[in-house]
């Protein structure tokens, strides 16, 4: 069984997918819920995961009784299937909810948890509850471990699978589709996978884009679209003044960030990917003002880009609640547009914080299949 309740853990759940059958082939079954990467690879989600795509506290407040009914759902689900391991993927507190339910149901089930809460960054007391819950955590972080293992809870790490390259993603492939010279900068503008990251974002993104145009004709501006919110960021990009390059799908996301000359982006796993694909950019998040009050008394780092965090320092800029503003963000893209040299020396750093995030060879989809598959045989379970 296979649960993801995010885009970014609906990636996971499809590369674990094609790793488990690359191993096993016809003598692997999954079940489960996940999103569009996932159904791609067989699965028959139970229901349409968007609705769980949330953040922040008021958000979560609201959507308190969907989650608890769909974990319910899930939850039942096993209790017909009768799988032989559970690998629950990110998504805090709706997979926590289904671990915590399932170990009730079926305390003898294999619970494996896939990408550990960040107690680095916030409520440490996360990682007892995890290991109280379940067998084993695979990490996806360098620094995650040890968090979990004074817990008692047995951690394999796997690596981000932002950190493995994309030998097929090609900067002049994109420029080739948006009908870009080999001269024209490029602005890549990345808001996000859920709904109210759209919401928040797409105006002030907007906004920004704008200002730019105006001093910067000739600048080509692209937008990468999440296919989970493809429809909300058309209806928004579609009130921008100067229409946007639309691109939506993994592929062509990975050319735009090699044929990007900066980026504005939502924070998250994006940040990750364009360090990798060598791309400058300018990070940007809003929540709730309720979400934001409360986090800012439990946080304790002093940002939010996993980049920083590694690095101890602003290697890239972030624009958090009232610092996204249109200006404030058409200002920090600005300022890389004209600096190549600044970009040089963003890129240096960036490059340089990667090394600290976890091994950069390999892949990460196969050590977390060979972990399960090693987990599954000590528990006795026939593995083909």
């Amino acid at each position: 069984m296979l649960v993801a309740a995010e885009p970014s853990g609906d990636a996971l759940g499809a590369g674990l997918m094609r790793a488990l059958r690359r191993r096993l082939g016809r003598n692997v079954r999954f079940v489960g819920v996940g999103g569009a990467q996932m159904k791609a690879e067989g699965l028959d989600s139970l229901f349409d995961i968007t609705e769980l795509s949330i953040w922040g506290w008021s958000e979560g407040i609201r959507a308190y009784p969907r989650v608890v009914r769909r974990a319910n759902q899930t939850v039942a689900l096993a209790a017909r299937e009768k799988p032989d391991a559970a690998v629950l993927i990110d998504s805090w507190g709706f997979t926590l909810r289904v671990g915590q339910r399932l170990r009730r149901l079926q305390p003898k089930l294999l619970l494996i948890k896939y990408v550990g809460p960040q107690v680095w960054a916030a409520r440490p007391g996360r990682a007892k509850t995890l290991a109280r819950t379940f067998d084993h955590l695979l990490s996806i972080l360098a620094f995650d471990a040890p968090f979990f293992e004074r817990e008692g809870l047995a951690v394999t790490k796997v690596g981000h699978p932002a950190l493995t390259a994309t030998p097929d993603a090609h900067a002049e492939r994109a420029r080739q589709r948006i009908g870009a010279d080999k001269d024209d900068q490029i602005l890549l503008v990345l808001p996000g996978s859920r709904p109210s990251e759209i919401e928040r974002l797409m105006p002030p993104f907007g906004q920004a884009a704008a200002l730019l145009k105006q001093t910067r004709p000739g600048l080509q501006i692209v937008l990468a679209v999440a296919p989970s919110v493809a429809d909300a960021v058309r209806a928004q990009a579609a009130l921008w003044p100067d229409p946007p390059h639309l691109l939506e799908g993994e592929g062509l996301k990975q050319d735009a960030m090699r044929a990007a000359t900066v980026a504005l982006a939502c924070s998250g796993t994006v940040t990750t990917e364009l360090a990798m694909a060598g791309c400058p950019m300018v990070v940007a998040y809003r929540v709730s003002r309720i979400s934001a009050f409360l986090i800012k008394r439990m946080i304790r780092t002093r940002y939010i880009t996993l980049l920083n965090i590694a690095a101890h320092k602003a290697v890239v800029p972030e624009l958090i609640q009232d610092d996204c503003t249109g200006e404030a963000l058409a200002k920090a893209v600005a300022e890389r547009l004209d600096d190549a040299r600044l970009r040089a020396g963003q890129i240096a750093e960036q490059t340089a914080a990667l090394d600290l995030l976890g091994p950069r060879e390999g892949d990460p989809a196969q050590r977390a299949a060979d972990a399960v598959i090693d987990l599954l045989k000590a528990r006795g379970v026939t593995v083909r």
